[in-house]
């Protein structure tokens, strides 16, 4: 099934399914349970996909044929209840048709969301957390699971930065709509004159990928430390040194990881992590190199926000580069961000 801007590739997908049936049922399918959990996962929503199309391509010829014997017969009756199934059929096209435009290569994995408090002092931080809700809100309307991975609290209130790692299939491909710059518009709970404040987040998302064997680090280009974690994490918080965080010397890259109870599997996920980050900027390089070529690149800088957030003089939420806002700004804070992304796919893909 094609369409510009993607292609589901239902063979290739029942082909899947049938190979992760053969790996479980090997004897040792279960002794890494990571893997086999999330192997498990993957060939349960691979297995919805392909029914969902197989069911929907049946009814639609089914419907097709009863149109042509009720033209035939002059049914009125029959030609008005196809009208009913056409509009479930239009409806359920529509759910499905997102997939379509998962045409990236990274686009069905898991992702590392990590938000940035910007300029705005405590405005900018509680700006931040919002975003964190949002996105966890996001999440579990798409029955995805969320870990916060590493959390740096405010003074007085918010977040300074925050890591998620959201793991369901097309994660990545979703939330990479969401990247960028932030900017919220309102009048300031933290300020005794009530003024208006704007206030920036920086959202950065990355793949997660299993393994990334082309990326070679040098250990003499990390600076590792270590120190007692905060905030979410087991009953070893605060009494050992168990978070882990790794800077890449050369590109000034930094990850943090707490949430695990050891220090070993804190560095374990900060490297897969640092890892992930440094693959995407390879690929990113190659794909500038070619655009720059081209005379098309154009620089995601700070202070070129994505979207607006505005609770005041009116309340609203414009996407800048789709052109689509809404105004009810209280139901995109509690996560219903799908219509921004579906706008933002399609408008990708037209271009």
């Amino acid at each position: 099934m094609r369409r510009r801007g993607g292609f589901f590739d239902l063979d290739g997908k029942r082909h899947r399914v049938i190979e992760i049936d053969s790996l479980s049922s090997e004897p040792e399918f279960w002794n890494d349970q990571k893997r086999a959990t999330a192997l498990s996962r993957e060939r349960e929503e691979l297995a919805k996909e392909v029914d969902e199309w197989e069911t929907l391509t049946k009814d639609v010829r089914e419907l097709f044929d009863l149109q042509n014997i009720a033209s035939t017969e002059n049914d009125a009756a029959t030609l008005h209840d196809i009208e009913k199934q056409f509009a479930d059929i239009k409806r359920r096209y529509d759910s499905l048709e997102l997939l379509l435009f998962f045409g990236g290569s990274h686009d069905h994995r898991n992702a590392y969301l990590t938000i940035h408090a910007g300029s705005g002092g405590t405005d900018a931080q509680d700006w931040a957390e919002i975003l964190e809700r949002m996105f966890t809100r996001f999440a579990e309307k798409m029955k995805w699971q969320t870990e916060v991975l590493e959390e740096q609290r405010g003074k007085e209130a918010g977040i300074k930065r925050a890591m998620l790692h959201v793991t369901g299939r097309y994660a990545y491909g979703m939330l990479k709509a969401e990247a960028g710059v932030h900017r919220l518009v309102r009048i300031s709970p933290y300020d005794a004159e009530k003024m208006r404040h704007t206030s920036f987040a920086l959202v950065e998302v990355v793949p997660e990928f299993e393994e990334v064997d082309a990326v070679a680090l040098d250990e003499k280009d990390l600076r590792i430390d270590t120190f007692m974690s905060s905030g979410h994490g087991g009953q070893s918080v605060n009494t050992t040194y168990s978070a882990v965080r790794i800077v890449h010397i050369p590109t000034n890259i930094t990850v943090t990881c707490q949430n695990e109870r050891s220090q070993q599997q804190n560095k374990e996920t900060a490297m897969k992590i640092l890892k992930s980050k440094l693959h995407v900027i390879a690929v990113q390089a190659q794909q500038k190199e070619k655009q720059d070529l081209r005379g098309e690149f154009k620089s995601a800088e700070w202070g070129n926000q994505i979207r607006s957030y505005v609770l005041h003089p009116y309340t609203m939420v414009k996407d800048h580069r789709t052109k689509f806002e809404v105004q009810d700004i209280q139901r995109v804070f509690d996560g219903d961000l799908l219509p921004f992304i579906e706008h933002y796919l399609r408008t990708s893909a037209a271009s």
